[in-house]
């Protein structure tokens, strides 16, 4: 693959800029890739082929955009081998888990889309109006990188299944994967224009998608504090916005358990698996007094599970995470941990000269409400668990964050179903439930607008137009 270019207007462009941005390996800590800056300019000639192509692109039928979708997701399926060792080199996402969550989880996504895309409500009939469900325009998507694949299907799929054209900026991090969806958009044969890849910094390749008169709406993934920036020069300009941003999701588990191993190994696999860096990640695990001894061994004991090292090692959990800004930020949170008097159960503070690798830290007696690793989002492998005294205290503790984005409750089902509706978050998992890719994803408070997922997710790229259709 040659990283060298941009894709615009269904072919391989250089940049307008001479600047470059180089990939670092995060196991090796050196450069293996780079890809251009791309620049204002750069963005100008794909907006302006996404907003030729759109008129043609929003006019075909959703029948016509299935069977595009069907051919590009054959193609991307035949890129595993590929996808897989790019992304453990990009984001040092260890291979077993990038095989079946950072690649073959998003075949699944994209079959999604597709099967429920004729159940969106593209037309209702009223008592005397008809409304219709029509493309936005132009869809600036800007994604983060600790999910380089998942990030963009979850935004590019459902946009285009809609009669949407788009401008897609990856993270500057994790860029490399993006290029074989680019090539297999192409090879599907989508419309050129339809689909357009420009690489580069977030201030620079963002700010310019967000203030282009022909960008008609920008969904964002990434920091809340990222998503408050993009948001501000997008509605100078009042286009549409989705954000999915940042989180501090509570597990709480309910009193009374016999077995511990399985809410703990639910709680580990999403606040451990990809180093801790996914914003849905169960970082605050909410446990009753009365059992806080027996649960802390039973933490310990399976932590142990969790190994860290080389990403390319099959049996390997976590590998290093992505950056060295990144290993320095958990760093510093493991230590602020420390300092505020948080018992450290498990890990520590990690030591550079090993590589940006942190071992499973697990912190126990957090106080919610005045230690900084329980109010920020750490997108590390650090957990926070916090005892509570009634299952009360448990729903007061888990709503008292600026976040609502996921949650978890294990316990007697019925009474898990009846604390998940007291939790303000916008998914909430009840025991060992399995996430849904058809339900919508998205969070309360300063975790987001908006929804991602199924039918909704392709509603959120559409807007409505009402027909008032029933006199002579």
């Amino acid at each position: 693959m040659d990283f060298s270019k941009l894709y615009v207007d269904g072919q391989w462009v250089d940049s307008a800029s001479d600047r470059w941005i180089d990939v670092i390996n995060p196991a090796t800590r050196k450069a293996f890739a780079r890809v251009p800056a791309g620049n204002a300019d750069d963005v100008d000639r794909a907006a302006r082929a996404a907003a030729a192509a759109f008129p043609a692109w929003a006019a075909t039928s959703l029948a016509e955009r299935k069977e595009l979708m069907e051919r590009f997701l054959a193609i991307f399926r035949s890129q595993e081998d590929e996808l897989i060792d790019i992304t453990v080199r990009e984001l040092g996402s260890p291979w077993a888990f990038t095989k079946a969550s950072q690649v073959e989880y998003q075949y699944t996504r994209t079959r999604s889309y597709i099967d429920l895309a004729d159940k969106v409500p593209l037309v209702e009939h009223m008592e005397a109006s008809t409304t219709y469900r029509e493309p936005v325009g132009v869809v600036g998507c800007i994604t983060p990188w600790n999910y380089p694949l998942g990030q963009v299907i979850q935004k590019i799929v459902p946009a285009l299944l809609m009669g949407n054209t788009i401008v897609l900026k990856p993270s500057q991090h994790t860029p490399l994967s993006a290029y074989w969806l680019a090539d297999a958009f192409g090879k599907a044969g989508f419309p050129k224009g339809t689909f357009n890849l420009v690489t580069g910094r977030g201030g620079e390749v963002g700010n310019a998608l967000s203030d282009h008169p022909l960008v008609d709406m920008i969904s964002f993934t990434g920091s809340t504090s990222g998503g408050i920036t993009v948001s501000r020069h997008a509605l100078e300009h009042v286009k549409r916005i989705s954000l999915e941003l940042g989180g501090k999701s509570p597990y709480i588990l309910l009193p009374g358990q016999k077995d511990y191993a399985e809410p703990v190994r639910l709680c580990f696999n999403s606040i451990f698996l990809n180093s801790g860096q996914t914003c849905t990640a169960f970082s605050r695990l909410l446990i009753p007094k009365a059992e806080q001894a027996a649960i802390e061994k039973e933490l310990v004991d399976i932590a142990r599970e969790y190994t860290v090292g080389d990403p390319a090692d099959h049996t390997v959990k976590l590998g290093p995470v992505a950056s060295q800004a990144q290993f320095t930020k958990i760093r510093g949170f493991i230590e602020k941990g420390i300092a505020a008097g948080a018992r450290v159960l498990m890990g520590g503070v990690p030591d550079e000269s090993k590589g940006w690798y942190v071992e499973p830290t697990i912190f126990t007696d957090v106080d919610n409400a005045r230690m900084e690793i329980a109010r920020k989002e750490i997108f590390g492998p650090v957990l926070c668990v916090i005892p509570y005294g009634t299952v009360d205290d448990a729903v007061r503790i888990a709503n008292d964050t600026e976040y609502g984005l996921n949650a978890a409750v294990y316990g007697d089902k019925a009474e898990a179903i009846y604390v998940a509706h007291r939790i303000q978050a916008g998914n909430v998992y009840i025991n060992a439930s399995p996430r849904d890719c058809a339900a919508p994803f998205g969070g309360y408070k300063m975790s987001g607008i908006g929804r991602e997922g199924g039918t909704y997710g392709m509603m959120e790229f559409t807007q409505q137009k009402a027909l008032f259709d029933t006199g002579k």
